[in-house]
């Protein structure tokens, strides 16, 4: 029989400490971002001043007034601010990743640039300013506050794994669902998430037994448990949940004025970006347009060709010495090939480096495991760094896959899938990839299939050659600084 309420409030881990009222900075957080715009000023100021004094050995280069060398750095700060806090870039409970801010400031500081110059223009037309200080100084500001910020970033993760300035976490949902965003704030304190524990929204009580968080108490519970606990933030995991059921749910918590976080289903994220239409005048919503389409389609492939080749030609002497150690490794082929579903869910031949015991499917076709037998000594290596994969340059090359996409399954397994998983066939609307957005999120090898096709579905509606480049750079950097261990 669970507790009740009152008899939980021992001191714990998960114990009612009192913490800032929900909608109130605590001092850590607000101490984060003072810091922020702190070092976002300082990048301007000593963005300028090296720039200043870089020109200064440029015998062309006259030094005005102090007064007009104040000028020019001056307005571009306010204009910046004024930027950053329109864009939400204070905002930020907790750090987004390192490139995303990169683009974002990089954009910023170009239309900083644009701003400062019709503003000096319009308002200061005696003042001379000269072109090389403010292109040199914003490209040095950009490269300033990318640094501060990278290191903000590392320093507040730091923070939070410590429980500094963390949100203390009531999660709603004690299924599969449930344990699995469980998992994942355990498995990521820098992330800033305090899970104080659980309630079981099913009419039958069931504790995580396999993870250490306690069930509080059930759905009507919740106003009490969030002031009792003084939770910041309520993350629903409930995506099978009627829509009337979710809103109950959450009119419970907004009673308390906390934060709410609610993980969907496959259909809301496949609607998230909802557009209003017309059809002779009467109104129709929008809620699936695929973004890659048109000039876009164009744009992809270029990128395809232009990198697949770059990489065969610049890679092609490691390939070779790889193709020798393969086939002194082990006895059997250097490569393998085997059938997959790409674009429109037409099969086609997946090339790799043979990473397994030529005879490993004796037995029918299974999920490649961590500490799979089948693997040779070199296969577990290869596997580990994605070596295997680079063989795929060429599917890439000839069309039959992108660089970025959803990874392909074979035929057995899409057969499978799409009697159990709503909309997996929509997974074959774009050509397979590489890598993918769910791949450099977690979801490799042997796991969830369910989980993989909502990441597959979000990339394909939201797609952007910006996107693209993301997911291959963070790619590169998972792979050389061994975060994809999930890869076998």
């Amino acid at each position: 029989m669970q507790q009740s309420i009152s008899d939980r409030t021992t001191q714990n881990e998960y114990g009612a400490r009192r913490v800032n009222r929900p909608g109130v900075l605590k001092r850590a957080q607000f101490f984060f971002i003072v810091a922020l715009v702190v070092g976002d000023l300082a990048s301007i100021w000593l963005g300028f001043w090296s720039a200043h004094a870089l020109l200064l050995r440029d015998p062309d280069f006259v030094i005005g007034p102090f007064r007009e060398f104040l000028l020019l750095p001056g307005v571009y700060t306010a204009v910046m601010v004024f930027i950053y806090f329109s864009q939400r870039m204070y905002q930020r409970r907790r750090p987004v990743t390192h490139l995303d801010e990169l683009f974002k400031i990089a954009i910023y500081n170009v239309l900083a640039v644009l701003f400062t110059v019709a503003l000096l223009t319009l308002f200061a037309r005696e003042f001379q300013y000269h072109r090389a200080l403010i292109l040199l100084g914003a490209g040095l500001v950009i490269v300033y506050d990318t640094f501060g910020r990278v290191v903000h970033a590392q320093l507040q993760w730091l923070a939070q794994a410590r429980g500094i300035g963390d949100d203390r976490v009531l999660l709603i949902g004690a299924g599969e669902i449930g344990q699995m965003l469980l998992q994942k704030m355990m498995m990521h304190p820098k992330l800033g998430y305090q899970v104080i524990g659980v309630i079981d929204a099913s009419k039958a009580e069931r504790a995580l037994t396999n993870l250490n968080a306690p069930v509080l108490g059930s759905l009507v519970d919740v106003p009490s448990i969030i002031d009792r606990y003084a939770v910041d933030e309520v993350i629903i995991g409930l995506p099978e949940s009627s829509s009337q059921e979710l809103v109950n749910i959450i009119s419970l918590c907004e009673r308390e004025k906390v934060g709410i976080r609610v993980f969907p289903d496959v259909f809301q994220i496949m609607a998230s970006e909802v557009t209003i239409g017309d059809l002779g005048g009467l109104p129709l919503l929008t809620i699936r347009d695929v973004a890659l389409q048109g000039w876009k389609l164009a744009v992809k492939r270029g990128v395809d060709i232009l990198f697949s080749g770059i990489g065969l030609v610049v890679l092609s002497p490691f390939m070779l010495l790889t193709a020798l150690v393969v086939k002194l490794d082990s006895p059997g082929p250097v490569f393998f090939s085997q059938e997959r579903m790409g674009l429109d869910a037409r099969p086609f031949k997946i090339i790799k480096f043979r990473s397994m015991r030529q005879d490993a499917e004796t037995d029918g076709p299974g999920w490649t495991t961590p500490d799979d037998p089948r693997k040779t000594k070199l296969g577990v290596f290869m596997r580990r760094f994605n070596i295997d994969e680079l063989p795929q340059l060429v599917n890439v090359f000839v069309g039959d896959m992108s660089l970025v996409g959803p990874r392909p399954e074979r035929p057995v397994y899409v057969e499978q899938f799409r009697q159990i998983i709503p909309r997996y066939m929509d997974r074959h609307r774009e050509k397979a990839g590489l890598t993918g957005w769910a791949q450099i999120n977690g979801l490799r090898g042997d796991t969830s299939i369910v989980e993989r096709t909502k990441y597959d579905l979000w990339y394909i509606e939201n797609w952007s050659i910006g996107l693209d480049i993301t997911i291959l750079i963070r790619t590169v950097l998972q792979t050389i600084f061994g975060t994809n261990r999930n890869a076998y």
